[in-house]
């Protein structure tokens, strides 16, 4: 099995718990305690987020347990056209097709993602990274925009109360 990520990108997903990095980024909005930044790619004309807040009363423990389960998401999340777990050469990876409003085309992803749990500043932190890859058996479909660029950076932690302090 190829290696996707390095022990040190885990590390850096934690870095931000602390101290946001949002130095390029301006600020989008702002709602029940979790900020939105947002950077322009001229290249690509879309923006690349980031998210930085507290969720009250859950835990980081079922924070992840939510992300990470695929059926689970396919029922509170309305945008999700199709979403599901393929192997191949021995690689998991997962293939989410996303519903986009007219006049815009439906956008899908073939990304491999991996949860750790580890000690980061003696506290404990769950973190989630994710990133395209080429599947041979998971072609681009006519119609849908193959957004071949995404890379996701997540860490949740305690937020010292019964809740969850997260970066995503």
């Amino acid at each position: 099995m190829s290696v996707l990520f390095k022990e040190e990108d885990f590390f850096q997903a934690c870095a931000e718990l602390d101290v946001p990095n949002v130095t390029d980024y301006e600020f989008f909005t702002e709602a029940h305690d979790v900020k939105i930044y947002r950077k322009y790619n001229k290249e690509s004309y879309l923006y690349q987020y980031k998210i930085y807040g507290t969720l009250k009363n859950v835990s980081p423990e079922i924070c992840a347990q939510v992300y990470m389960d695929l059926e689970y998401r396919k029922k509170w999340d309305t945008y999700v056209v199709e979403l599901k777990e393929a192997e191949h050469d021995g690689e998991k990876a997962i293939y989410w097709k996303v519903n986009f409003p007219f006049p815009l085309s439906n956008r899908d992803y073939v990304y491999r993602r991996e949860l750790r749990e580890l000690i980061y500043k003696n506290r404990p932190v769950c973190v989630i990274l994710a990133q395209s890859v080429r599947v041979d058996s998971l072609p681009p479909k006519k119609g849908v925009v193959r957004v071949e660029d995404y890379v996701q950076s997540m860490a949740i932690t305690s937020d010292g109360n019964h809740g969850t302090k997260g970066k995503a």
